[in-house]
């Protein structure tokens, strides 16, 4: 929710901070730029000093910087908080993901967990802008002092239901604590913020010694060396992304533009550098071996093009709505609930495409329907009427795709890494999908300025190479 808001309070937040249209990007693009940036960090730190942990601290930041957000009063202290807010929400993602792989360690249980998972993210982005189309009737600045304060409670919530960790101290075994009232304590096999059902005939239970907060095994098979933060990876990473951003910004007032092309060498260059960052450290926040695996480069692939083709181009749709057809913000956000809400119950239902079909292939049905949803969209904006029965139906087929994207990638993120890299491979994954969401938004609003529909080709162009890279290499099943 937090992350969808400023789709439907764009105008008016623009219009409060004199936003020029040059700038506006950055106004939607803070929250994934630290996103971005610190979800690897996170997941490294979460792998090493506890899921738990390092969720709750990330709901608690999330809360504040949200409500500080609505007192900021320019385009720079607003995309501050932004950016603030994607750090918080890396370490609930990294940490969330994790702790659902503590909870439900491999079969059945885990397919459904990721799939409630997924159609929670796309509840999430289609109540974010209702809820922000509603109170912005009054004030734009009161969604986010809502968002704040749930988000608060969320934290507090978290904190007394959670289990904390039940290890001995010095490392030692586990140890036997009494539950309220003196009685005894949950099974260390029940973790989590959810305790876990009855396991399918074969499936291990998670070790007693591993619980939500006690540190992932040995050095070796994890990032975060002890839990130092890899701040040169971090740092050459998110100086790589904002340079991208920048350029991409820019390009929409001339991409031959000498500027843009020093920024997008720019970018390559400390690009290159994380690399070698990250390939001489010990410790590195990414374990770049990892891409010898074909599910996980099916993972980072599949999470890099849903963020470039799908959520760069809906994130920018209502305003593009409101702005070329006159729509309200109501109706703006009426349509961004229906493709998110189809996305929600396809990723609910998604479960049952499990023994059938593997996940790199869902994710490229997926891409396939949404590509084929947006085409429809071709014209709609600029069209004398809104065509409100083509643009429907785009939306529901597009949000149909999107739910098996949002299914499927969290499935693929922690079923691609060994069990104690959970955090990294959910921490990667999330990666890849702000940075490309944060490239892809910045790169619909520079397309659109002079023509819609080539913003709309290129995501449907986007989504159709995103089917055909995550297919390549995978086993066919």
């Amino acid at each position: 929710m937090n992350y969808t808001a400023p789709m439907l309070t764009l105008p008016a937040t623009a219009e409060a901070f004199g936003t020029p249209s040059s700038a506006q990007a950055w106004l939607l693009n803070g929250t994934p730029l630290g996103l971005a940036a610190l979800l690897l960090v996170a997941g490294a730190l979460a792998d090493a000093h506890g899921r738990r942990r390092v969720f709750l601290l990330g709901t608690l930041a999330l809360g504040v910087t949200t409500a500080l957000g609505a007192f900021a009063g320019t385009t720079a202290l607003f995309t501050a908080a932004r950016i603030a807010q994607g750090a918080a929400s890396a370490a609930i993602l990294a940490g969330s993901l994790g702790l659902l792989a503590d909870a439900y360690p491999s079969g059945r249980d885990r397919i459904r967990a990721t799939g409630v998972w997924g159609a929670s993210v796309s509840a999430g982005i289609a109540l974010g802008p209702l809820l922000a189309a509603v109170l912005s009737l009054a004030d734009w600045r009161l969604a986010y002092l809502a968002l704040g304060a749930a988000t608060l409670a969320t934290a507090v919530t978290g904190a007394r239901t959670l289990t904390p960790p039940r290890t001995g101290g010095g490392g030692g075994p586990a140890s036997t604590p009494t539950g309220s009232g003196g009685g005894p304590a949950p099974s260390p096999e029940r973790t989590a913020d959810t305790l876990a059902p009855e396991r399918t005939a074969g499936t291990p239970a998670p070790s007693p010694e591993r619980t939500a907060d006690a540190p992932a095994p040995s050095p070796a098979g994890r990032a975060g060396g002890g839990g130092r933060p890899d701040l040169a990876g971090a740092t050459t990473l998110a100086l790589a992304l904002g340079a991208l951003l920048t350029a991409l910004t820019l390009g929409r007032d001339g991409w031959l533009r000498p500027a843009v092309g020093v920024l997008l060498l720019a970018s390559a260059v400390l690009l290159a550098l994380f690399v070698a960052v990250e390939r001489r450290r010990k410790d590195p926040m990414i374990d770049l071996g990892l891409l010898r695996r074909p599910a996980f480069r099916a993972s980072t692939v599949g999470a890099l093009f849903t963020g470039l083709a799908v959520i760069g181009l809906f994130s920018v749709l209502p305003s593009l709505l409101m702005r070329g057809q006159g729509v309200a913000p109501l109706a703006a956000a009426g349509l961004f609930v229906l493709w998110s809400g189809t996305s929600f119950v396809v990723a609910l239902q998604a479960r049952r495409l499990a023994g059938r079909i593997s996940a790199p292939y869902q994710l490229a049905l997926g891409f396939v329907l949404s590509a084929a949803g947006v085409l429809p969209l071709l014209g709609t904006v600029e069209a004398p009427a809104v065509p409100w029965p083509r643009l429907m139906a785009g939306l529901v087929v597009a949000g149909a795709g999107s739910g098996l994207l949002n299914a499927a990638l969290p499935r693929l993120a922690v079923d691609s890494v060994p069990p104690e890299r959970a955090a990294m491979g959910s921490g990667a994954n999330n990666t890849a999908r702000y940075i490309g969401s944060a490239a892809g938004v910045a790169l619909m609003l520079a397309l659109s300025a002079t023509d819609p529909d080539t913003a709309f080709a290129a995501s449907a162009a986007l989504a159709l190479a995103g089917a055909a890279l995550t297919v390549a290499g995978s086993p066919r099943r």
